[in-house]
């Protein structure tokens, strides 16, 4: 199998002005009663991408994937697939078919009879499917299952025929609802290469819904991070990390150090008064900020920990008492209690076998950082 680097470099329509969205939710509100699980939400998906809804449980993600696949109808606003308004047009009729968390594959059928189970109900002749089916079960390489039931399969061979059956009608649109929650860590890791893989292979739109972030920066050309019916941020993995646009977004992603303090303008910059003897002093900033609160948020990999003072101690560093040590092997997280009481969560990477003299509990210790290591959030 060819890789993908190439491709997924490449691959940005969202960047092309002249380039039609596949997908277009358009002021789409979703109420059940008096709860809104959808508030007017506008979001393009584009042909080929496999894009992630992320968020928190309620945050509507799996309510807007229903809408898409009709078994919900939006209580105001428009879905648009290719074109053609989906108003009114039935599950069984939309160009989309949905892989679900459980699998619900019928137990008492085999493998090759679970992927033939759609194919039968649109009435394709027998050598279509047969071949149909041949097809499927070499893509997601169970050709030696292939009359086995359910119950004799792993947990990751039955993802995969759920996997099958889906794509085996062929659809347009690809949506998939926690398809990797119910298999262990390991599993679950590998599997989210085999999807990227297989995704690329057919050429097809896939829209993920999960609540797991290293599952949907792993996988999706964007990520639509979502909460409370809304969507907080549309951008890659990469600008979502290192340049999340809200303090929500820098929280829910990965891990996050926020400073809160004073803003002024500083030769070109701006100063950030987080407490005495503490001042981040970040390449961006105007006029407009002096005197206003601000928040920086800045990843624990980009801080370093040391015993000796930095060079401008108290710029971009801050003094401080090592709190806790955790080893995880790749890497050594170090938490560091500041002067002020606002505690820390800085990581290294072990590059090397064995570390000389290593900081221990309890040591005065400080924490540095360049200033534009991290990102003056807006609110």
């Amino acid at each position: 199998m060819k890789s993908l680097g190439s491709i997924r470099r490449s691959f940005a329509p969202w960047t092309d002005p002249s380039a039609k969205p596949y997908i277009s939710f358009r002021n789409v509100t979703k109420k059940f009663g008096t709860f809104v699980a959808v508030d007017n939400l506008s979001l393009d998906i584009y042909h080929r991408e496999f894009f992630a809804l992320l968020g928190a449980s309620g945050c509507g993600k799996s309510t807007l994937l229903r809408m898409l696949a009709g078994f919900e109808q939006p209580t105001s606003g428009e879905i648009i697939l290719d074109g053609v308004n989906m108003a009114g047009t039935p599950p069984y009729r939309r160009p989309v078919n949905m892989m679900f968390q459980s699998y619900a594959l019928f137990p008492h059928m085999t493998v090759e009879k679970n992927i033939a189970f759609g194919l039968k109900q649109d009435g394709l002749p027998k050598n279509e499917i047969a071949e149909r089916v041949a097809q499927m079960l070499k893509l997601v390489k169970l050709e030696k299952f292939a009359t086995r039931k359910p119950h004799q399969l792993s947990g990751g061979q039955r993802q995969r025929v759920a996997l099958a059956r889906s794509i085996a009608k062929r659809p347009k649109v690809l949506l998939l609802d926690e398809p990797l929650g119910a298999l262990d860590k390991k599993l679950r890791e590998e599997t989210q290469f085999e999807l990227m893989d297989l995704q690329q292979d057919l050429g097809l739109t896939f829209v993920v819904v999960t609540h797991d972030q290293e599952e949907a920066m792993t996988m999706a050309d964007r990520i639509a991070v979502m909460s409370a019916g809304k969507v907080s941020q549309v951008a890659t993995p990469a600008e979502i990390y290192e340049a999340p646009n809200s303090r929500f977004v820098a929280d829910f992603i990965g891990d996050v150090n926020i400073f809160d303090g004073l803003a002024t303008p500083s030769q070109g910059a701006l100063d950030i008064a987080v407490t005495e003897g503490f001042t981040i002093r970040t390449p961006v900033g105007s006029g407009d900020t002096q005197g206003a609160m601000r928040g920086f948020a800045i990843r624990p990999e980009k801080i370093r920990v040391s015993r000796e003072a930095p060079v401008n101690a108290g710029v971009n560093s801050a003094k401080g008492e090592m709190w806790d040590i955790a080893y995880l092997g790749d890497m050594t997280v170090y938490i560091v209690k500041l002067t002020n009481g606002q505690t820390v969560k800085a990581s290294s990477l072990n590059a090397q076998r064995s570390v000389e003299n290593p900081l221990g509990y309890d040591e005065d210790v400080w924490i540095s950082f360049d200033g534009d290591a991290g990102v003056l959030l807006k609110d």
